[in-house]
């Protein structure tokens, strides 16, 4: 299953960016035998100031065709790692081709976008910097390709 972290805005070099890239690639590298990845990251830029209706249109361009949507919102579902894994898992296992990931503006996801998607996940109800949550996420997916792959990374 292909991975697509589409999100509202350009991410420049600096910290951040590193550790994206450090887990992304620790991800991809386990990833492949369990049928997840590449990674892709689309980034685009709300040019005209049109907030949410106009970046939701945006993304919904980048969103690959037929690809399971996931929102990072501070009003979605919580999971553990360990839960997450499965949900990964388990849309592997059912044959799903393609998963984005989406990461709106600093005013969050226009409700079209939120009425499209098939998953709602929250790091918590406390809001996060846009560059701390694209980290926060390629954590996340290299801790759950971990766990499926019954690596140390993850302790109980």
């Amino acid at each position: 299953m292909k991975i697509h972290l589409c999100v509202v805005g350009r991410l420049r070099k600096g910290p951040e960016k590193e550790l994206i890239d450090d887990y992304i690639s620790r991800f991809e590298k386990i990833g492949r035998s369990h049928g997840l990845g590449p990674v892709s990251i689309i980034e685009v830029e709300d040019k005209k100031n049109g907030g949410m209706p106009n970046e939701a249109l945006l993304l919904k361009r980048v969103i690959p065709k037929g690809a399971l949507i996931a929102i990072l919102d501070e009003r979605g579902q919580t999971l553990s790692s360990p839960d997450f894994a499965k949900k990964i898992n388990s849309y592997v296992t059912s044959g799903i081709s393609d998963m984005a990931f989406i990461i709106g503006g600093a005013d969050g996801i226009a409700p079209s976008l939120q009425a499209i998607s098939d998953l709602k996940i929250s790091f918590g109800k406390m809001v996060w910097p846009h560059a701390l949550v694209r980290v926060m996420i390629a954590e996340q997916l290299y801790r759950a390709v971990s766990i499926l792959a019954g690596s140390p990374y993850h302790r109980n």
